[in-house]
Formats: structure tokens, sequence, C-alpha cells
């Protein structure tokens, strides 16, 4: 049965949401070196989004249960 606990103690909710951003930031990544000639503004974007998910990946690293 599945349970609050037992979802928390899985962590569900915080793989999917990490599976979630590292394929978004695939896909832009993908997006921008199709591109034939990126703007500033295009490779601003996916700088963001690749700091957004350095951030996400320490912080979910950093998260959990503490003995």
């Amino acid at each position: 049965m599945i349970t609050p606990e037992g979802l928390d103690r899985w962590r569900i909710i915080p793989r999917l949401l990490m599976l979630v951003i590292l394929i978004m930031t695939y896909r832009s990544v993908d997006w921008f070196m199709q591109l034939p000639s990126p703007t500033l503004e295009q490779a601003a974007l996916v700088s963001v989004m690749s700091g957004a998910l350095t951030g996400a990946f320490g912080i979910f690293l950093g998260s959990g249960k503490k003995e």
C-alpha cells in the first residue's frame, strides 16, 4: 500500500523532478546546438538552464535523511 511515508522514504517526487529538469536541460542544449547562428539571448537561456540543473542537483544530493 502506498502511503505518504513510503513516498517520502523512496523520494519519488524529488527523483521525478530531477528527471524532468534533466530532460528540459537536455532538450534546450540540443535545440541550441542545432541553431545555425545562435544569439546572446539564446546562449543565456541555455546557460541559465545548465546552472539551474547544477543547483537542483546539488540540493538534491544534499537533501535526504541525515543519520
